[in-house]
């Protein structure tokens, strides 16, 4: 069985496919660009904000089905310029720190040499359900 997830305080689907989908115990994000929630528009700032909105974004989708950051087990991180890997990573690490604890989960990180509408960064997540 299966579930989607749909919620308004992240941003829509740019394509044919769903923000989320629940299944097997398990939360499956669809890669989630720098696109404000609110406009629908790209976040076009630096790798930081970009950083900051797909993470918050995920949060959103994940918070929708009442998981928070701490049940993410593996995301994978698409960046167009691996020169940017240190200021992801100290972005990252803030969404992972709970109680003074840390939950990084298991992760993968890689150049790609374009993402959809130009952005610098995508950022996807499998989480564990409550």
């Amino acid at each position: 069985m299966r579930k989607i997830i749909n919620t308004q305080s992240a941003p829509k689907a740019i394509g044919p496919y769903s923000q989320g989908v629940i299944s097997g115990g398990l939360i499956f994000t669809s890669g989630q660009l720098p696109l404000s929630p609110q406009t629908g528009l790209l976040v076009k700032s630096d790798i930081e904000k970009q950083t900051k909105q797909c993470l918050e974004n995920m949060k959103a989708i994940l918070s929708h089905a009442d998981v928070d950051m701490s049940g993410v087990v593996k995301t994978t991180i698409y960046l167009t310029d691996m020169v940017s890997f240190p200021i992801v990573n100290e972005i990252y690490n803030d969404f992972f720190i709970k109680n003074g604890a840390n939950y990084f989960p298991a992760r993968t990180c890689v150049e790609v040499s374009k993402l959809p509408l130009s952005a610098l960064v995508e950022i996807e997540a499998i989480a564990v359900v409550n």
